[in-house]
């Protein structure tokens, strides 16, 4: 497979009163052709810096930024053939759709303007608003509108920083299903930096965990959610409940977790004991939380209702296949 974008070694370091923070810290990575690539972590965990390094809007203090072959690491953003697409769009609010997304190419001297703008909002869709100014826009529209202007000359990638965090729950469903189409369409390697793993997880074709300036694990989604490298990546991917193994009668030291839909009411497999103390509807699942005898709080998710009410004695189980033994 192919190589878009290659990282060796970045690191970045920022000074601060209480001593230098190296907010990239020695990271390598390899991003293929026509991927959808997330980037995914916590805040301050550095991803929107390696975001900003790859844009050229930073400078590495080491290592390569190699892109279609091409070492980058100096050239400069505006000949880097990347676009951005931030949390906020930043459309010009006194041109029009079109005038905004043509104004890189009459800025560069690109011929043929006007197929190009017409050809980029057919692409989200926007071709019949091209004469709407962007405060006639809803936010989603606004959002499309961005992301033409960064197709508009088809970049080699294609960046997102946190790019729909500004949209409502339904709208942003909706442009993550946009945004996989867009990908698809274009062959165009998208990156994108989230914190939100259900985002991440659902669009990414891979996925990038970030956690000090590291990438802690690289893998497909259900490899990241089933698979984790670590306690970290368990926890902060999805729910995971952890207990201690002796808990669940297994001979060996540590914790050990399990996802809140792989335990049961029941006494099959690994029992654990103890009580109900919450109940949550949630529409098509159930979250029941138990407070077991050894003191730990874990989750169960049903898309059943069980007919369990809080403050009821239960015995919960989990198969033992269903386990996720990681390091710390």
């Amino acid at each position: 497979m192919a190589e878009a974008l290659v990282l060796e070694k970045i690191t970045k370091i920022f000074p601060h009163p209480a001593g230098p923070v190296r907010a990239v810290d020695d990271v390598s990575l390899t991003i293929h052709d026509n991927e959808f690539f997330s980037l995914l972590g916590a805040s301050g965990c550095g991803k929107t810096t390696l975001l900003r390094l790859i844009a050229g809007l930073e400078q590495p203090d080491g290592g390569r930024i190699i892109l279609g072959g091409q070492d980058i690491t100096e050239l400069p953003a505006f000949r880097r053939p990347v676009n951005t697409v931030f949390q906020s769009y930043a459309l010009f609010p006194h041109m029009s759709v079109a005038d905004n997304v043509a104004f890189g190419l009459k800025m560069q001297k690109k011929k043929d303007v006007a197929l190009a703008v017409t050809d980029a909002l057919r692409l989200v869709r926007m071709e019949k608003l091209a004469d709407r100014m962007p405060s006639q826009l809803s936010g989603g529209q606004q959002q499309r509108v961005a992301l033409a202007r960064a197709l508009v000359n088809r970049p080699q990638v294609l960046l997102l920083d946190e790019s729909l965090s500004a949209l409502d729950y339904k709208l942003r469903r909706e442009m993550q299903g946009e945004l996989k189409r867009l990908q698809r369409e274009t062959g165009i390697t998208f990156i994108l930096v989230t914190h939100d793993q259900n985002e991440a997880l659902s669009m990414a074709d891979r996925v990038a965990v970030m956690d000090g300036g590291q990438i802690v694990q690289v893998a497909a989604p259900p490899e990241i959610y089933h698979n984790p490298a670590s306690r970290f990546v368990a926890g902060f991917v999805g729910t995971c409940n952890f207990v201690p193994a002796h808990v669940l009668g297994l001979d060996e030291k540590g914790d050990v977790g399990f996802r809140p839909e792989d335990a049961a009411f029941g006494v099959d497999g690994l029992v654990m004991a103890g009580q109900l103390t919450q109940v949550s509807y949630l529409g098509a699942i159930t979250h029941y939380v138990v407070q077991l005898d050894s003191g730990e709080n874990i989750t169960i998710a049903h898309t059943e209702n069980n007919a369990v009410e809080a403050g009821s004695r239960v015995h919960v189980s989990v198969d033992e296949e269903k386990l996720i033994r990681c390091a710390v």
